[in-house]
């Protein structure tokens, strides 16, 4: 496998979560918040393949907020490409997946929706920021999309928040939104929001 990964097999009638942490994390960081969405469900974790002074990421960034474009291209390929290959390695056919990030794990997130609706359709992102510019413009009419986010989070600030929303929307994504008044983090009411549009 194409990245290092933690996989948990779960009922094959609940969606696979494919979870996804922010800057510094592991793949045990999201386990809690997966059985909160969905306890039932499988869960596959990988860790983000970037090293920042040791600290893992999903992609390279050239200062705080500030992207390395076209290693986020790169990075939602690979992680594309991994899922597919996890799919082949634990049986899981055409298993529904929910891609479920935080922070950085939330812009790859969006970045493999954006890039690679072939793999990732459905995704819960947690403080969400624009992680590509100019993405090309495939049908994302297939495509479902839940954002939680901070009205005063500086490291993914509404603005950014607000161009993802419409760069997915422009596609024909199904986009649900929820705002809350503090920073950069997951609040409960974001996680019952989430649990509530993962099982529609």
């Amino acid at each position: 496998m194409t990245l290092e990964h933690k996989y948990v097999e779960g009922s094959p009638d609940a969606p696979l979560l494919l979870l996804l942490h922010g800057t510094g994390g592991s793949p045990d960081d999201l386990l809690g918040l997966a059985r909160e969405l969905s306890p039932d469900s499988a869960v596959l974790a990988p860790a983000g393949p970037v090293s920042e002074y040791g600290a893992a990421r999903w992609f390279r960034r050239l200062a705080e907020g500030v992207f390395d474009h076209e290693d986020v291209v790169k990075r939602a390929n690979q992680l594309a490409d991994f899922v597919l290959e996890a799919r082949e390695k634990y049986g899981l056919g055409d298993r529904r997946l929910v891609a479920v990030g935080f922070s950085n794990g939330a812009n790859i997130a969006a970045a493999a929706t954006l890039l690679r609706p072939d793999v990732v359709r459905e995704a819960a992102l947690f403080a969400a920021m624009s992680p590509v510019p100019d993405p090309p413009d495939h049908d994302l009419s297939a495509s479902r999309v839940f954002l939680a986010n901070g009205e005063h989070d500086p490291m993914a600030p509404l603005a950014s928040t607000e161009e993802l929303i419409g760069l997915l929307r422009e596609r024909g994504a199904d986009v649900v939104t929820q705002r809350h008044p503090g920073g950069h983090l997951i609040t409960p009411d974001g996680v019952r929001a989430a649990r509530k549009w993962i099982t529609p």
